[in-house]
């Protein structure tokens, strides 16, 4: 009995020494596996992307972590799906994905590609808003644009103001001039509400900042003004003096008499010259016809504009004719003025020819 009982002990003894061993060699696999599960992580999430040039990625709204990692893979951008997948759910920023266009360029890494998703980083396109732009020309760059979203129905300008919360008011003249960056996709009520308000930022602060005049009495009628002063001259300095010279015509009751807000009132129709017919044209905007501002702004004004239009030059004059080359020449009376249209905008004549 007794080496019946020392046997069983030697057993049990070899057993636990052979469970040990094959314990120890299980952990020291795993162990082994682990490093090189985590070493290929590290080496795939913090080595270069496998590609050459650049590629746009489109993350759509509400997209997994998990389908795109697997997209991504299938199209040659991660070297496996699995290490990226690994990557958002270890860091806890796999479901913190924006969506939106994106530009993975050669270098990149999975951790600054993850990086790029979860701060939304994406391609930012331009749409450039020039000064003298009007609602017309606005509403071609827009429908011209592939990357701005359209609205269903037809871009109008009543639609447009409804959607910003100003339904009844004109678009014209109310979107500041500048350029605007936005990610592919943006509606055009959201791309232009941050100009409709940057135009209400500029006009309130030049409004306080404003040269007394009883002629001006709300920063819309500035607004009008700045739009028409924005078409008649694009040369800075003398914009304050053009200022001045309808500043002094509204204060006699003169008529403006502004060629470019009878072409405005004209339209598609205007052919690019000027008649006596057109003059005649009764339109709310025909400031030969009628006495006063025009009922809306014409264009799009820059700050400059705006600026000149609350701080008009003070003098005499009451006339201005373009001279040819964008720049205008002044006068204090008809006389002189005739003189001057005689001289710059009378056709020379035709040359004699010899017999």
């Amino acid at each position: 009995m007794a080496g019946s009982h020392v046997w069983r002990t030697g057993l049990s003894v070899n057993l636990a020494r052979a469970y040990r061993k094959l314990a120890i060699g299980v952990l020291l696999i795993l162990a082994t596996l682990t490093a090189l599960a985590v070493a290929a992580f590290w080496q795939w999430t913090f080595s270069p992307l496998p590609i050459q040039h650049p590629v746009v990625l489109t993350v759509p709204r509400a997209e997994t972590l998990h389908a795109l990692s697997s997209g991504l893979a299938r199209e040659g951008v991660l070297a496996n799906w699995w290490s990226f997948d690994l990557l958002g759910r270890i860091s806890g920023q796999g479901r913190d994905l924006q969506a939106g266009q994106y530009r993975i360029v050669p270098g990149m890494t999975e951790t600054s590609l993850l990086r790029e998703l979860v701060m939304g980083r994406v391609i930012l396109y331009h749409l450039t808003l020039v000064p003298g732009a009007t609602f017309a020309d606005l509403r071609r760059e827009i429908e011209a644009d592939p990357d701005i979203r359209k609205p269903k129905v037809p871009l109008s300008a009543s639609w447009l103001m409804a959607q910003l919360g100003h339904p009844g008011e004109s678009a014209e003249g109310v979107f500041a001039p500048d350029t605007y960056f936005f990610p592919r996709g943006t509606s055009v009520p959201a791309l232009l509400k941050r100009a409709y308000r940057r135009m209400q930022r500029i006009l309130r602060v030049e409004w306080m900042s404003r040269a007394p005049d009883r002629m001006i009495q709300t920063p819309y009628e500035a607004l009008t003004l700045a739009s028409i002063i924005e078409k008649e001259s694009a040369y800075r300095m003398e914009r304050p003096r053009i200022a001045g010279v309808f500043i002094r015509r509204l204060t006699i009751g003169m008529p403006l008499q502004s060629d470019p807000t009878v072409i405005y009132g004209m339209g598609a129709s205007y052919h690019g010259q000027l008649t006596a017919a057109d003059l005649a044209i009764d339109s709310p905007w025909n400031t030969y016809l009628h006495r006063g501002l025009p009922p809306t702004p014409i264009s799009y004004p820059s700050r400059n504009a705006i600026h000149a239009a609350l701080h008009p030059l003070i003098g005499k004059d009451l006339y201005f004719v373009s001279m040819g080359d964008g720049r205008h020449i002044f006068a204090r009376t008809l006389t002189a003025q005739n003189r001057h249209v005689e001289r710059y905008l009378k056709p020379a004549p035709p040359h004699s020819q010899p017999p």
